[in-house]
């Protein structure tokens, strides 16, 4: 079984050997620009691993493992317009660079060609492939839509959050294993069982993500921390917090959130005081960790070679406990 840094490096070298230039540049050059900005190429890695669970073979599961690259990127150049978000991997984003009217149409042709590379598998488990594929994208686009109303919603639930993040992040995780094992021809209960795996992994990631935005140590992290409590984002920090809160705290901490006239730094310090002190650091942690643990039980059920499945578990270790 390869590693996951073989993996990368093998991805990589493939994709770079792919041309997505063409006419109107305008359309394509954005195409090209957010490809070649690079990023874990996780999604995609995770299907070539799906692959090599059951086969040796990597190289069948490139077509997909590509679908799955050119899709997480059409969101991401969607995202960043819905987000106003000015930079992507240290760079400008593409409806920055060039405008959004530009940047919408470069994503939908992303989406378009990672369709193209979906559907080359054989005839037997096309229908499959595309099936899991499809319904990925729904979802996703839900979590995307559930993001954005959260924004505006006052009444949102531990569970309501969960159940974005796990549309908006966990689907795709799961998708992108799923389909390799598909191509791999594996069997529906291992199929399914790796589904679950890169679900509730995806889980731990985002959770991850939420806590180091907050409590990460900035020199690792590589960004400033506090960004989603100046930006009044509600994340399962802040929803927990509010859960646990008495009458008292929950005021304070809904007025520190709905305020502009407060210096960014007292305002950072004073929620994250909030969060200690009502332990959130450490339930979010033990969530992940069960989220982790969960995985794990459904990586053991796979019928395949255990060292094959230890790789995999790498993985999520370092999706989860990454401190960056």
């Amino acid at each position: 079984m390869y590693s996951q840094k073989e993996l990368s490096k093998f991805f990589e070298k493939k994709l770079k050997e792919k041309s997505f230039e063409g006419s109107p540049q305008q359309l394509y050059n954005p195409i090209q620009y957010m490809l070649d900005l690079g990023g874990k190429r996780l999604r995609p890695v995770l299907t070539l691993m799906g692959y090599g669970l059951f086969d040796d073979k990597i190289e069948k599961a490139l077509p997909q493992a590509i679908a799955i690259e050119l899709f997480h990127n059409f969101t991401l150049i969607h995202d960043d317009i819905m987000d106003n978000a000015p930079v992507r991997r240290g760079k400008t984003t593409v409806y920055k660079k060039w405008d959004s009217n530009t940047a919408i149409l470069s994503g939908d042709t992303l989406f378009a060609l990672a369709y193209q590379y979906a559907q080359k598998a054989d005839k037997e488990i096309l229908a499959d492939v595309l099936s899991v594929f499809s319904q990925t994208a729904i979802e996703v686009c839900e979590g995307q839509q559930m993001d954005l109303e959260f924004e505006k919603k006052q009444d949102i639930s531990v569970d309501d959050y969960i159940e974005m993040i796990r549309l908006k992040t966990g689907v795709l995780f799961a998708a992108s294993l799923k389909i390799g094992a598909i191509i791999a021809r594996a069997s529906e209960k291992d199929t399914h069982a790796l589904y679950k795996f890169g679900e509730v992994v995806g889980l731990g990631f985002q959770l991850q993500d939420d806590y180091l935005d907050t409590f990460g140590n900035e020199k690792i992290f590589g960004k400033k921390t506090g960004g989603d409590i100046v930006t009044n984002k509600k994340t399962y920090l802040f929803l927990k917090a509010l859960e646990k809160a008495d009458e008292k705290t929950k005021k304070e901490l809904l007025q520190l959130y709905g305020t502009t006239n407060i210096d960014e730094a007292e305002k950072i310090k004073q929620v994250k005081s909030i969060f200690k002190n009502l332990d959130v650091d450490n339930e979010t942690h033990n969530l992940i960790k069960k989220y982790y643990k969960q995985g794990v039980q459904y990586l053991n059920s796979l019928n395949t070679d255990e060292n094959k499945k230890n790789e995999l578990k790498k993985i999520a270790e370092n999706m989860i406990k990454r401190e960056k």
